[in-house]
């Protein structure tokens, strides 16, 4: 038997025993890394949910938005298909001007 397939038989039985340790280090990076990692992105969107203001903006009739050249082919054909009164206003103004 030659030399290099001597050599090329260690590297290959070496390759495969060698993937025990590729699966518990990713466990542990896991566990260590990735759930404190999105527990404090959580915990960062909710305290910027709750200091947030709920304010209305102030509706601005700009010419180029809210342009209408058909109607939506639901309801009155007015709002979107995720309409909130709240935060979209139609291209004459806010529904309502309160919550």
């Amino acid at each position: 038997m030659s030399a290099a397939l001597a050599a090329r038989r260690v590297l290959a039985a070496a390759s495969h025993s060698g993937n025990e340790g590729g699966a518990r280090t990713w466990k542990i990076l896991t566990i260590v890394l990735a759930f404190p990692g999105v527990s404090v992105c959580i915990a960062n969107a909710y305290m910027k949910a709750q200091a947030h203001s709920h304010e209305q903006l102030e509706f601005v009739p700009y010419s180029h938005l809210r342009i209408r050249t058909k109607k939506f082919p639901w309801g009155d054909g007015n709002h979107s298909l995720f309409h909130n009164p709240h935060a979209n206003p139609l291209p004459d103004g806010y529904e309502s001007s309160h919550h």
